[in-house]
């Protein structure tokens, strides 16, 4: 469907791809090539897949340095350009905008993020009656999204992430609004499903954060194909890659999350 500011229907479910780049290396990473397509456009593009979204939406901020957001993002995908130079704020902005119930948002740095995935979760914090936030929950109880995996998103009430707008001043809550969203569960209700064991695991990394993690990607691309990138099919080839998964193990220690 066709997405437009202040439209007169309020949508249920918006994606929103968020890209509010600090720094020349995330802005470089999303304009390198898996295939075709840049990384950004292959996360919108998966996102636009999802069969539970009535629209997708990229969210950046108008430092001038990320107007190449706008080249990469293919024309039927609307950018919103925020004046708040921190996530929260611009999400927030962006909600005033573009009318929603719920968001599903993804980081521009998953290029494997699993449509399946996507609607699972939207279907499943539908059912949830009062719930704020729902995502995944990894072996060790925490939102899937926080971990290396990159195959999973998160889903969002608009008024709880409004309200996490107003209320969060941590600089490092306002620039991740998961962190500030699940460590106050005082406010907020929270819903997470059990991830998928198969590859809900130390020796999965999907994310393309350094380089060794780009090399990867673009192996496990070549030996799947374009078509092929479901979560299943990635954990089963990795299953028959003992040393990457080895070496994924390796990295995972090393630049484990906080």
């Amino acid at each position: 469907m066709t997405l437009d500011a202040k439209g007169s229907r309020m949508l249920d479910t918006l994606g929103i791809v968020e890209a509010c780049f600090a720094s020349s290396r995330a802005r470089i990473k999303a304009a390198r090539k898996l295939g075709t397509k840049s990384v950004l456009e292959w996360i919108i593009r998966r996102m636009t897949d999802c069969e539970q979204l009535d629209g997708v939406l990229v969210v950046t901020n108008d430092d001038p340095e990320n107007r190449i957001i706008q080249e990469l993002t293919p024309l039927d995908v609307p950018v919103f350009a925020s004046r708040r130079p921190d996530v929260l704020g611009s999400l927030a902005a962006a909600l005033e905008e573009y009318g929603c119930r719920s968001v599903v948002r993804m980081s521009a740095e998953r290029p494997f993020v699993d449509p399946s995935l996507v609607d699972r979760l939207v279907c499943a914090a539908r059912t949830e009656l009062d719930c704020d936030y729902a995502s995944y929950a990894s072996r060790n109880g925490r939102p899937a999204v926080l971990s290396p995996i990159g195959v999973f998103a998160e889903w969002f009430r608009t008024d709880a992430l409004r309200l996490a707008a107003r209320k969060a001043r941590a600089p490092e809550d306002r620039d991740n609004p998961t962190r500030y969203v699940c460590s106050h569960p005082e406010r907020f209700r929270i819903c997470l499903l059990p991830a998928p064991a198969a590859i809900d695991r130390d020796d999965v990394r999907l994310t393309v954060d350094i380089e060794e993690d780009w090399e990867n990607a673009l192996a496990i691309f070549e030996a799947l194909g374009p078509e092929e990138l479901d979560w299943q099919r990635i954990a089963h080839l990795l299953d028959h890659q003992p040393a990457m998964r080895r070496r994924m193990a390796a990295l995972n220690r090393v630049y484990a999350p906080s």
